[in-house]
């Protein structure tokens, strides 16, 4: 079997309302060949994926797909089922595909497959030609190699957490979503003058100046004490020696952290001797060039999430630890840990992986431990003096035990910095307590907060805190700007200039797209023939469009889909036979299905 063609159908399209992968598949010698007819096919092909009894197809149950394999089903199909199962297995969770003959081409199947990733589903398109021809001609396959490979690309291909729990929150509300790049966490929100963009969970409304300041920790400190916030009492040191000194002067234990790291990167919680904050100012030297050491606060570590100047969230966060059990050794019990499903490398997963570096050997060596040493049962043994998620900690959570001042304080060190997305982070005894009543302070206040202990608390309830951050960018609206789809057989360039005229005398800034370009407020931007979702994407990408008119023609429709999932206006002017002979569009009925794509997304 060979791919001669292959695209992607990036929005609503001919066959369904989703991003679909549209390949043309050359069967060669399996043509006309059944699964039945080879002996052996469905037990080999099972015993590789076994997870394929879960397909219903066409039967309607558990085990319908099996059930055609068994009584006969044709290799395009059989590559379709094992592409959208190759993508469940790395975590992409797709179930659509159709795979039909293509009309005057022998041997030729159209196959279209559900995706989430491009990329991933195209190396699984792959991947599933090579298998079920190796189990088809009846030779060995070790998918357990590609498949880990599918695995790897599907997690550096993967949206964050953070990023995918704002873009879930933001379609949940029928805000429509566009990735900027496969590359990066970049994505705009919204149409047109409507639009946002969002990165983790920074905002396009979160300034450069205020993300500067809160990389730097003692300027948001000398901010936030400006402010009325309490804060620890410290300094910004250069050298060990200062270090000390300052140690010195606090006269307690201290902790000890980079000026402008993130994600608890080279911090070091109570140290109470000299050897220790040598030790610390070390770790923290290694992630920035400038050390602050400050008053170690006594208590638990609290995360706030500011979003919009409101508390969206709160959590307790607890550092990574392991329970003894007189048998096995920490090393061994970290290892028992990370083997829980809910962890993963970096963001991957809802907790990540505890590690066992240079910082967790020195918080184990002051608890009098190595890594070799087997703790007695039910003994706690912490691995970290901080909390952070990033680093192997897990978070329960506390909203509603937070007092109104509390609230106001976490609203006003965010507004301090700057930020209208923030996670201020909080050490005290008790959150449900008043910080002044204890002698709590907020540490830091971070722009681009993670959100998933929010989200995906280990105890607690799950607080939609994406859903928050969308509310903050768009209040109750749904970024969407009026859109009128323009298609037909002729007229469709007058119409939607017709069209795009009146918009403009109503004192809105309108955009069109046409056969012979694309036109904002009058004046050409791009020339052309832009009636296909790249030049539809560009009207709704720009910031000035108020309003648009999109030409669409039955080509854009069959190479890539629409660039947008719904429309005020959808017009069809007429259907006839002179634009045929593209993509198995042979007849006028064929035609009228490909014009039909519009009217089903009008007013969706």
């Amino acid at each position: 079997m060979k791919i001669t063609e292959q695209r992607f159908l990036r929005g609503p399209n001919l066959y369904a309302n989703k991003p679909l992968l549209f390949s043309i598949l050359d069967l060669e010698d399996l043509d006309e060949i059944p699964s039945n007819a080879i002996h052996g096919f469905t037990d080999r092909l099972l015993q590789l994926l076994p997870t394929l009894w879960e397909h219903r197809c066409s039967v309607g149950r558990h085990g319908g797909f099996v059930q055609r394999l068994r009584d006969g089903t044709y290799p395009a199909h059989i590559v379709e089922h094992v592409t959208l199962e190759l993508q469940c297995l790395v975590g992409h969770d797709v179930g659509y595909g159709r795979a039909r003959e293509v009309r005057g081409r022998p041997r030729h199947y159209r196959v279209v497959c559900a995706y989430h990733s491009e990329r991933v589903v195209c190396a699984a398109f792959d991947l599933a030609i090579a298998l079920v021809d190796a189990v088809a001609h009846g030779m060995a396959f070790d998918l357990a190699g590609p498949l880990d490979e599918l695995r790897a690309l599907a997690e550096r291909t993967a949206v964050g957490p953070s990023t995918a729990s704002v873009i879930a929150a933001a379609r949940k509300r029928g805000i429509p979503v566009f990735r900027l790049s496969e590359d990066a966490n970049l994505f705009q929100l919204g149409w047109g003058s409507r639009q946002k963009r969002i990165q983790a969970t920074a905002t396009g409304n979160t300034g450069l100046v205020a993300a500067d300041i809160a990389s730097d920790k003692h300027l948001t400190k000398e901010l936030l004490a400006q402010a009325g916030v309490p804060v620890p009492e410290g300094e910004t040191v250069d050298t060990v020696e200062d270090a000390l000194r300052v140690a010195r002067a606090l006269g307690v234990p201290c902790a000890v952290k980079p000026l402008d790291a993130n994600q608890g990167k080279g911090v070091t919680t109570a140290c109470a001797s000299a050897s220790e904050v040598m030790e610390a100012f070390a770790q923290a030297r290694r992630h920035g060039t400038r050390v602050i050491v400050e008053r170690s606060l006594c208590g638990r570590d609290y995360r706030v999430l500011v979003a919009g100047h409101k508390v969206a969230a709160a959590a307790c966060r607890r550092p990574p630890s392991v329970c003894g059990d007189g048998r096995h050794s920490i090393r061994e019990l970290v290892q028992i840990e990370n083997r829980d499903p809910m962890r993963g490398a970096g963001h991957a997963r809802h907790l990540t992986c505890i590690t066992l570096d240079d910082i967790a050997l020195g918080t184990l060596a002051r608890q009098g431990y190595t890594p070799e040493d087997v703790p007695p049962p039910g003994q706690s043994v912490a691995l970290r003096g901080n909390a952070n998620l990033s680093t192997g900690g897990t978070a329960e959570d506390v909203t509603d035990l937070l007092p109104e001042e509390t609230r106001e304080l976490c609203v006003r060190a965010a507004r301090a910095v700057g930020l209208d997305v923030a996670g201020v982070d909080i050490v005290c005894e008790d959150i449900a307590l008043p910080l002044a009543a204890q002698g709590g302070a907020i540490i830091e206040v971070n722009a681009a907060p993670g959100i998933r202990m929010h989200e995906h608390p280990s105890r607690g309830r799950p607080r939609d805190a994406g859903g928050a951050i969308v509310e903050s960018m768009f209040g109750h609206g749904d970024g969407r700007i009026p859109v009128i789809a323009v298609t037909g057989t002729n007229g469709k360039t007058t119409s939607a200039l017709l069209a795009a005229h009146v918009a403009r005398a109503t004192g809105l800034s309108t955009g069109v797209t046409t056969t012979s370009g694309i036109y904002i407020n009058g004046r050409m931007i791009m020339e052309g023939d832009c009636a296909g979702y790249h030049s539809a994407r560009t009207l709704l990408m720009s910031p000035e469009v108020d309003f648009a008119v999109l030409e669409t023609a039955r080509g854009g429709i069959l190479k890539r889909g629409l660039a947008f999932d719904r429309s005020d206006v959808s017009i069809i002017l007429n259907v006839s036979d002179d634009h045929l002979g593209l993509d198995g569009v042979e007849t006028v009925d064929d035609l009228a299905r490909v014009k039909a794509v519009l009217a089903a997304v009008a007013s969706r």
